[in-house]
């Protein structure tokens, strides 16, 4: 059987997505969609920790897609101040659960700019299951929707992150009711591109993708 998989084009209003999908089957149950940094700062789907990310999940079992943003790379159209993006991002998830009819399970995981993406999408989308926000800049988006957001949620940050700073991340997670499935991973010493720390990134995205797989 042929499967699509490598470098292809999702099709958008705009025009297009360029996007990565390699799926050993059409007939995964777990599927992850995995969003990159800010388009304006050389963020695109080649980005270090979206690429770790990315292959964290693959070795617990998900098929991954991963695209870039409206302007990025081959992709059509402009930067929207990450109005687009979240509708960017819910065609690529349309796109991977059309070639993917069997999913039993749907995680977003973002990075920086795309963690606030993955998290404006996935806690309004029925269809996501579990989300990973790596290096959420709070200070530089809203997050209002978190407050209705019971959707299983790992953060992952570095403590030494110098561009989203851990403390008001830890403070915006400390309002919320320990019953929220809400849980924070810090990494000791990692900055926020997670220099010399690759394996601790790519071992709490895989422990948590484990942790909720159907069985």
């Amino acid at each position: 059987m042929q499967y699509l998989k490598g470098n292809c084009f999702i099709p958008a209003p705009h025009g297009h997505l360029e996007a990565i999908y390699r799926p050993a089957t059409d007939l995964a149950a777990h599927v992850a969609l995995v969003l990159h940094p800010h388009p304006l700062h050389g963020g695109t789907m080649h980005n270090k920790v979206v690429y770790r990310t990315a292959a964290a999940l693959e070795d617990a079992g998900f098929v991954t897609l991963r695209f870039n943003f409206r302007g990025v790379g081959q992709s059509t159209g402009r930067y929207d101040q990450g109005r687009g993006e979240v509708d960017d991002a819910r065609v690529a998830l349309d796109f991977l659960l059309d070639h993917q009819p069997q999913a039993k399970e749907v995680l977003i995981a973002g990075f920086s700019f795309g963690s606030l993406v993955g998290l404006r999408l996935g806690c309004t989308d029925s269809r996501v299951d579990r989300i990973i926000a790596i290096g959420a800049p709070v200070r530089l988006g809203s997050v209002d929707i978190l407050d209705e957001c019971r959707k299983p949620t790992l953060f992952l940050h570095g403590e030494s992150d110098e561009i989203a700073p851990l403390e008001p991340l830890v403070q915006l997670l400390d309002g919320f009711s320990h019953e929220r499935p809400f849980q924070l991973v810090t990494i000791p010493g990692a900055g926020h591109f997670f220099d010399h720390h690759s394996t601790e990134l790519k071992t709490a995205v895989t422990d948590f993708a484990r942790s909720g797989l159907n069985h």
